[in-house]
């Protein structure tokens, strides 16, 4: 697959290692910044990473910042997105196999290393499960669309 990663200045370090880590498990990166620990606005990566997603330029993200929700938010403005912010290996787990969530936003302060490599590792290689499943990512897809999701 093709992973789009991207952070904020306080997200930088875990990015560099998710990019490591993906790389290692086979999959192409693309690095949509930040470069280092100065200062970014989240939304900007998120927008830039969560449109190459929407855009079927890559297969999913992974993005981080402090807490992982400023990029969650943001992402989750673009049409087609499902961002979905996990902090141990079962939400990443649940977010694939449920939710097909297709950007992984996480905290580059609260989560160390050996539990952010469990976490890629497992939303990575989760498959969503489809069946009733489908039917509520459908009426996610509506609510994006506009519509009552009660009537689709």
């Amino acid at each position: 697959m093709k992973i789009a990663v991207g952070s904020d200045h306080r997200g930088y370090e875990s990015k560099e290692l998710v990019k490591s880590i993906v790389a290692q498990l086979g999959h192409e990166v693309v690095d949509f910044g930040t470069d280092s620990g100065d200062p970014v606005d989240y939304p900007d990566i998120a927008y830039t990473a969560a449109r190459a997603v929407a855009d079927d330029k890559v297969d999913r993200a992974i993005l981080s910042c402090g807490t992982g929700i400023g990029m969650c938010i943001a992402a989750n403005k673009i049409p087609g997105i499902r961002a979905a912010l996990c902090h141990d290996e079962l939400s990443a787990q649940i977010s694939r196999d449920h939710n097909d969530a297709n950007v992984l936003c996480l905290s580059g302060d609260l989560i160390g290393e050996v539990l952010l490599r469990k976490m890629v590792e497992v939303w990575l290689s989760t498959e969503f499960r489809g069946g009733r499943h489908q039917r509520r990512v459908n009426k996610i897809t509506a609510m994006e669309q506009g519509k009552d999701p009660k009537n689709t």
